[in-house]
């Protein structure tokens, strides 16, 4: 391999969030739903942006551009129409896709037509962080793509990936104003919020949470084993005694807060650093030590 099959790039990944519980629930709809946004929306986005669609493979994509503001701003324009798209469709029927951008190297498959490389990889994991019907961006990418005026980076700060050796310092696009994206009007927070799951031995669990009350509680609400010191008491030896705290973000958004517990905590998998939050969208999983929990919003 010659150093002349490698460059500099712009990438775009995107992955639908709940692809297999949308499958389970309406097979046949949801691949239908998807070929419609992947034809209407996705291929012409990347296509008018002067793009190269890489590969498009059931609920995954892969985008190639030469300026991560044009990556950047593709994203922005297919989040915009995917809230169009999910106007009219159930809250859990919607495709929400996780989009994450990033300008790294990455080496090119001539025969294969296809791009391989720590660029690649790293793009995916920075997927794997933007909210359902979000971007998420490195830092490599925040540098040197300028947002238009009605948009904001608001920092992500630094998490550890699967496989990835240095902690990855991610940021988040957002809207200034309240109406143009698709996590704007999916995670907004609105009625009671509903935690239910079991532990790893089968015990239920469950609690609610007014939004109002949540929003009058500046400093949140406290989750943990001890009562003494917890709004909302998880009797299991796996929740620490203090163990996270739900909150709202100055965006509204419904946020989770690792507070140093013993065992951990998880949305869809990816670990809360201690110290740092993540958005809990409708049809989230809560991971709190060995409790898992399925979000929902009413």
């Amino acid at each position: 391999m010659t150093p002349s099959e490698r460059r500099l790039s712009a990438l775009l990944h995107a992955d639908l969030a709940g692809f297999v519980r949308l499958v389970e629930a309406e097979e046949e709809l949801t691949y239908e739903r998807l070929r419609s946004a992947r034809d209407r929306i996705w291929k012409p986005a990347i296509a008018d942006a002067g793009g190269a669609l890489i590969h498009s493979s059931g609920d995954s994509m892969l985008a190639e551009f030469g300026s991560p503001a044009v990556a950047v701003q593709v994203a922005i324009d297919i989040q915009e129409h995917m809230a169009r798209f999910n106007e009219d469709l159930a809250e859990d029927q919607r495709l929400l896709f996780r989009i994450g951008v990033h300008l790294g190297e990455i080496i090119i498959d001539q025969t294969g037509h296809d791009l391989f490389g720590d660029g690649v990889n790293l793009t995916e994991r920075i997927q794997v962080l933007a909210e359902p019907g979000g971007i998420a961006v490195s830092r490599a990418v925040r540098d040197v793509a300028k947002l238009r005026d009605d948009y904001a980076y608001v920092d992500g700060g630094e998490h550890r990936a699967k496989h990835v050796s240095r902690p990855l310092h991610i940021y988040r696009v957002r809207a200034r104003m309240s109406s143009a994206t698709v996590p704007t009007q999916q995670a907004r927070l609105r009625g009671v919020f509903h935690f239910d799951g079991a532990d790893n031995t089968g015990r239920k669990f469950s609690f609610e949470q007014e939004k109002d009350d949540l929003v009058k509680r500046k400093q949140g609400v406290l989750i943990g084993r001890d009562s003494g010191q917890c709004d909302v008491v998880l009797l299991n030896t796996s929740v620490s005694r203090r163990h996270a705290r739900l909150s709202v973000d100055e965006y509204n958004f419904l946020q989770i807060e690792d507070v140093g517990s013993t065992n951990g905590t998880s949305v869809n998998g990816n670990p809360v650093e201690p110290g740092t939050s993540q958005t809990l969208a409708p049809g989230s999983t809560l991971k709190l030590g060995d409790i898992e929990l399925v979000v929902r919003y009413e």
